[in-house]
C-alpha cells in the first residue's frame, strides 16, 4: 500500500494556491490490426502470440501505417473541433525500457495530425467548462510488464518480471489538453468530467471500446500549483495511467493537497511521474520526468509523411455521428426531461442504457424507472457499474412489455429481472421456469376470492354495507394466497361482485 504523505486541508490549499492541470489521455484504437504491422489488435490473447518482426523491432523489419488508424485520428480531431494538419509526419521517441522492444516509440512530436481544439464539459450541476485541446497525435502502445513478487506489484521489491509484447504496436491516439486554469476548487471535478466526456465522445465515434479497466483508455494527470501572486506555473507532477473516472478526481485532489503541504513547508516539488494507489487514494513517486530533449526526437526515416487531402477530411466530417451532447439535448426534448432529470441520468451512467431500452420498445418513464431505481440498487449491491450488470436493455424492455400486457405484476417483474441477473436466461424463460405469470383466469381467481371472503365475514359485511375500501384486505389475502401472481384489478372486481357491489 502506498504511504500517505503529509497533505494540506483542501480548503487551505484553495486559499493559498491556484491549481493548474494538464490531462493526457491515451486511447487504444479498435482497429483490426496494429499501428504499423498486420498483427491482430485484440485484448486478452495468450502472451506474446500477437507479435511479428515489425512490432518486435527486429533488424530489417519495415513499418507500414495503418490507414484506418489515420482515419480514426482525423475523426477524433474533427469531433474535438481541432484543425487537421495538411502535412504531418512520425518521429522516433527514444527511451530504453523492457516493455518497448525497439527501444524507441514511433510517435508524433512537433507535427501532430490534429491540433487547437476544445471540448465543452458539463459539470455535475450543469455548468459548462471549456477545456482547450493542444493536440491529438498518433503513436503506438508499449508492451506490458508484470512484476512478480513483492507487495506492491511494481518493479521495486519484485522477484522477477514477465514481459508480454502483444500490446506493443497497438494504435494509440494521445489527446493532450492545454494548461487548464480557472477551475479553482472544482479542478478535480473538471478533470473527471473531462475524461468522462471524452470517453463518451470516443464511444460514439466507435473508434475505441474505451475500457478503462482494460487499459484502452488511460489518463495521465499533470498537476501544479501557483501561489496567488505568482505569474508563472509551478513545477508539475504527472500521475501516470489512472484507470477510472473516480481515480482521476481523487488523484488530482490528492496531488493538490500534497503539493501545497510541500510548498508551505519550504520544500520543492520534484518534476516526476507518480503512481496512484486505489486502496490509499494516495500517489507515490515514480521516476524523474524527462523533458522533450531527453527523448531525442527525430523524424522517423522508415515512414513517409501523411498529407490528408481536404476532400478526404471533408468526407470524414460527414461520417461523424450525432455527438453525445447533441443526442442528450434531443433526448431531453423528446422525453420532456428537466435539466435535473437529465443530469441525474448522465451522472448515474444510465442515459445510454435507458435510451437503448426505449429503442427496444419500452416507454421512457418505465425504462428510466427500472435503470435509475431498481437496477441501480442491484449494481450497488453487486459492487459494479450499472452498465456491467448482466442484463441487456432489450431484456429490460421485454420485462416492461410483460407488465404492460398484464402478464406480470411489478413485484413479479422484479423477480424476473433478478432471474436474468442470476443467469437464468431470457425474461420469458425465467417466467416459465419459475411459474411467475399473473393468474388471470376467472375460475382460479374466483376460488381464491371465495376462500378469502369466507375467512373474513366481517369484512364482507362492511363491503355489503357500502364500505368498498374494505375490499383491500380481501385483495391482500388473495394476493398472498396466489404468491402475488393474481391480477389485483380483476380480483377487486370479483370481490365487489360477490358482495353485491
Amino acid at each position: 500500500m502506498t504511504a500517505v504523505a503529509e497533505i494540506m486541508d483542501y480548503e487551505e490549499v484553495l486559499e493559498r494556491f491556484d491549481p493548474v492541470l494538464g490531462l493526457e489521455v491515451h486511447v487504444e484504437l479498435s482497429t483490426a490490426t496494429k499501428m504499423f504491422c498486420g498483427c491482430a489488435n485484440a485484448f486478452g490473447a495468450e502472451p506474446n502470440t500477437q507479435v511479428c518482426p515489425v512490432c518486435l523491432g527486429l533488424p530489417g523489419a519495415l513499418p507500414v501505417v495503418n490507414g484506418k488508424a489515420v482515419e480514426s485520428a482525423i475523426r477524433i480531431g474533427l469531433a474535438l473541433n481541432c484543425q487537421v494538419a495538411e502535412w504531418c509526419r512520425f518521429a522516433r521517441k527514444n527511451y530504453f525500457y523492457p516493455d518497448m522492444p525497439k527501444n524507441f516509440q514511433t510517435s508524433q512530436y512537433d507535427e501532430p495530425i490534429v491540433f487547437d481544439g476544445h471540448l465543452d464539459v458539463a459539470l455535475d450541476d450543469g455548468e459548462t467548462f471549456r477545456v482547450e485541446i493542444e493536440r491529438a497525435h498518433m503513436e503506438e502502445d508499449t508492451g506490458k510488464s508484470l512484476h512478480v513478487g513483492g507487495a506492491t506489484g511494481r518493479i521495486h521489491g519484485a522477484e522477477h518480471s514477465l514481459l508480454d509484447y502483444n500490446r506493443a504496436g497497438v494504435p494509440l491516439i494521445e489527446i493532450v489538453t492545454k494548461p487548464i486554469t480557472g477551475a479553482g476548487e472544482r479542478a478535480p471535478e473538471v478533470a473527471r468530467a473531462y475524461v468522462a466526456a471524452l470517453r463518451d465522445l470516443l464511444r460514439s465515434l466507435e473508434v475505441s471500446d474505451v475500457r478503462m479497466d482494460q487499459g484502452s483508455l488511460r489518463c495521465d494527470a499533470n498537476v501544479s500549483l501557483m501561489a496567488k501572486d505568482a505569474a508563472e506555473f509551478g513545477t508539475r507532477t504527472e500521475t501516470k495511467n489512472v484507470n477510472s473516472l473516480r481515480s482521476v478526481e481523487r488523484a488530482v485532489r490528492y496531488e493538490m493537497r500534497r503539493h501545497a503541504a510541500v510548498l508551505v513547508s519550504g520544500g520543492e516539488i520534484k518534476q516526476e511521474t507518480r503512481h496512484f494507489d486505489e486502496a490509499s487514494a494516495a500517489t507515490s513517486a515514480g521516476r524523474p520526468k524527462e523533458t522533450s530533449e531527453d527523448y531525442r526526437y527525430f523524424p522517423e526515416p522508415d515512414l513517409v509523411p501523411i498529407a490528408p487531402s481536404r476532400e478526404w477530411v471533408g468526407e470524414l466530417s460527414q461520417t461523424l455521428p450525432e455527438l453525445p451532447w447533441e443526442r442528450r439535448k434531443r433526448i431531453q426534448q423528446e422525453w420532456s426531461l428537466s435539466d435535473e432529470e437529465l443530469r441525474d441520468l448522465v451522472n448515474a451512467g444510465a442515459l445510454d442504457l435507458v435510451a437503448s431500452t426505449v429503442d427496444a420498445g419500452a416507454a421512457p418513464s418505465e425504462a428510466r424507472s427500472w435503470w435509475v431505481a431498481y437496477l441501480s440498487q442491484q449494481a450497488n449491491t453487486r459492487g459494479v457499474e450499472l452498465g456491467e450488470l448482466p442484463i441487456q436493455p432489450a431484456q429490460v424492455a421485454r420485462v416492461v412489455e410483460l407488465v404492460t400486457e398484464g402478464k406480470l405484476t411489478h413485484k413479479l417483474a422484479r423477480q424476473v429481472v433478478d432471474g436474468v441477473l442470476d443467469g437464468q436466461g431470457e425474461p420469458d424463460e425465467v417466467v416459465a421456469a419459475q411459474g411467475l405469470e399473473v393468474v388471470s383466469d376467472d375460475s382460479e381467481l374466483q376460488a381464491a376470492v371465495d376462500e378469502a371472503l369466507a375467512a373474513q365475514p366481517d369484512v364482507v359485511e362492511k363491503i355489503r354495507g357500502g364500505k368498498v375500501q374494505a375490499a383491500g384486505a380481501v385483495v391482500g389475502a388473495v394476493m398472498k394466497a396466489t404468491g402475488g401472481k393474481a391480477d389485483a384489478k380483476r380480483v377487486r372486481e370479483l370481490i365487489l361482485a360477490a358482495c353485491g357491489q
